[in-house]
């Protein structure tokens, strides 16, 4: 059987660690045990585990005295406490020490299955983005991009190429996809990286103004220029220059930033001096230039001038694989900013996300959480704290966890979208229950029962 995963069980009591052990490892995971919090902390010095099952009451070390020294040794590793319903109160002062999960006893097999399950797709995930870190380069800064998926795989190593060199770079992509984190991680990764980063959103400015913010202008130059200023070029001088959305651009900006692009050399705005500057561009926009070039409202020239390399960033639903990763991510930041403590998300949560089509992209999850967060009433973030404004003109994509062809279902409840989610999954895997309940993040058990109600004629 393939080892799943490396757990360690701490429990000074042989009876119940050994039936764990049992378990466990009948689950197809290597097993190791420990009869104490100080006999868990040496072993966690000698070697690394996927998860650790740790009771909080113990003789000679408490799992809380125990969890504090392995976040010290070893913070990476997920640690789940096992506690008495009486105990809840302690289970929670272990979250804020950093505890994953806990669990109360006596133990619902499903439920720990679940847990350790997701637990560790949670160190593989953390292995995979350090794996990805070493393909990058040790020295690759990802600007607190997360992705593992293939496509955003290969946007980061084309990423990591390009930011070594000098070119122009085009970043293309739908709103929210996170087109300035690219931006960031080219400047931070290029030889440029001491020198100033300088943005501009070219659609939040008029024409007069922008063409002032670029390139400067003279004292006198207009009404209110009482004193001479620098434009962005010359600010980002030896650095980047990132221009948001430059599709919205007038024509007549794009003829003067195409000199600069072209001569590296500028007017201030009143002016007649003639300012040299050493600028890389990075500009971004997220429609398609070449549908603007024939409609004729973006210029040829320009075009091939900014998309010397061109990078697309995909849309959240083409990476559903990082929806996980990436809520959790936005979970722990929300919840310290707000004073919170939440360990994570349910796996119906987690089935929600997975088949949520997120027309605004990365800043749609994060507002989706940042209010789940506020608005949580338990430990853990659940379907019904999750609120997607936009869900009734989204359709659903193709390829989410279990949502198989959701898209036929527009208007249908979400309990109804569930059935089907839960019926296709059955279907892909052959009507494996078990097999099926681990794709869906749900239990076994759970799975039984809606399977019980569909065959009664209910959808919910």
């Amino acid at each position: 059987m393939k080892n799943a995963g490396e757990v360690l069980i701490v429990d000074d009591d042989a009876a119940h660690r050994l039936m764990l052990k049992k378990l466990i490892g009948g689950w197809g995971y290597a097993v190791f045990e420990a009869d104490d919090g100080a006999t868990a902390i040496d072993e966690v010095r000698r070697r690394s585990f996927d998860v650790i099952l740790m009771d909080i009451r113990m003789v000679k070390v408490s799992g809380i005295e125990a969890l504090e020294q392995i976040k010290k040794i070893a913070p990476a590793i997920p640690v789940i406490i096992m506690t008495a319903y009486a105990s809840v109160e302690t289970a929670v002062r272990a979250l804020k020490k950093g505890a994953y999960d806990y669990l109360t006893k006596p133990l619902d097999f499903d439920e720990l299955q679940l847990a350790i399950a997701r637990t560790t797709e949670h160190s593989l995930l953390k292995k995979e983005n350090e794996y990805l870190k070493q393909r990058l380069g040790e020295k690759f800064d990802r600007q607190n991009i997360i992705g593992q998926s293939p496509a955003m795989v290969r946007l980061l190593e084309m990423v990591e190429q390009v930011a070594a060199t000098q070119a122009t770079v085009l970043i293309t992509g739908e709103s929210g996809t996170g087109k300035e984190v690219i931006a960031n991680a080219i400047h931070a990764n290029s030889n440029r990286a001491a020198a100033p980063f300088i943005k501009i959103n070219c659609a939040a400015l008029a024409e007069t103004l922008l063409e002032s913010e670029l390139f400067g202008h003279e004292k006198g130059a207009f009404t209110g220029a009482d004193r001479r200023r620098e434009g962005k070029f010359v600010q980002a001088d030896t650095g980047s220059l990132f221009l948001d959305e430059v599709s919205e651009m007038s024509p007549a900006m794009q003829v003067k930033l195409l000199r600069v692009l072209q001569e590296r050399e500028l007017t201030r705005v009143g002016g007649s001096e003639v300012v040299q500057v050493d600028v890389r561009v990075i500009a971004a926009s997220n429609k398609d230039l070449k549908k603007e070039i024939r409609e004729g409202r973006f210029r040829e020239d320009l075009f091939y001038r900014l998309n010397v390399v061109a990078l697309t960033v995909p849309p959240l639903r083409e990476r559903a694989e990082d929806i996980p990763l990436m809520a959790q991510q936005f979970l722990a930041t929300f919840a310290e900013r707000n004073a919170r403590i939440l360990s994570g998300f349910t796996p119906r949560a987690l089935v929600k996300l997975g088949q949520y089509s997120w027309p605004g992209n990365v800043r749609e999850l994060m507002n989706a959480v940042e209010r789940a967060v506020v608005m949580a009433r338990g430990a853990v973030i659940d379907a019904e704290d999750l609120v997607f404004p936009m869900a009734e003109q989204a359709e659903p994509p193709a390829g989410t966890w279990g949502a198989g062809d959701v898209a036929a279902g527009a208007g249908l409840s979400l309990e109804e979208v569930e059935k089907r989610s839960i019926l296709e999954a059955l279907a892909a895997v052959g009507g494996n229950k078990s097999e099926a309940a681990r794709r869906l993040g749900i239990t076994r058990k759970t799975l039984r029962k809606k399977l019980e109600k569909y065959e009664n004629g209910r959808t919910s």
